[in-house]
């Protein structure tokens, strides 16, 4: 397995709905800096095709499906998620791709930074280099 975890969060609720709650250092695992979510994608778009220097993220499909592709520059690794109670934990320097998007997927992204584009990697061919040679 690539550099990352599926997590099964604990669902609570009743008969009157569902509820799941996500808490830094108990079932994230790190201190959310940043949430966003992803919503509208086209079926044939992905989104992602990046990879961070030092962020962490956590993915979930809270509504419909999509699939998460991650890399870590020697192993590819497929997952769908099509479960709101399911995550998948993205590390640092893992290279990632969502795509195959159903039309009402929701897929809300927890991460341990504040924006920065400059922890950004936007090629692939300078992410290899990176994690197979080091930052030169």
């Amino acid at each position: 397995m690539i550099d990352n975890n599926l997590i099964n969060f604990k669902v609570m609720g009743d008969e009157r709905g569902s509820l799941i709650p996500f808490e830094e250092g108990k079932n994230v695992p790190f201190d959310i800096k940043r949430v966003f979510y992803i919503y509208g994608t086209q079926k044939d778009i992905s989104r992602g095709q990046h990879s961070h220097y030092r962020s962490k993220q956590l993915l979930i499909a809270i509504n419909g499906s999509c699939k998460v592709t991650l890399d870590n520059g020697k192993k590819r690794e497929t997952y769908t998620l099509n479960k709101p109670n399911v995550g998948l934990f993205q590390n640092a320097l893992i290279w990632g791709e969502m795509h195959d998007f159903s039309q009402d997927c929701i897929l809300m992204v927890f991460s341990d930074s504040y924006y920065r584009d400059s922890d950004y990697i936007r090629d692939y061919d300078d992410f290899l280099e990176i994690v197979n040679y080091g930052d030169r």
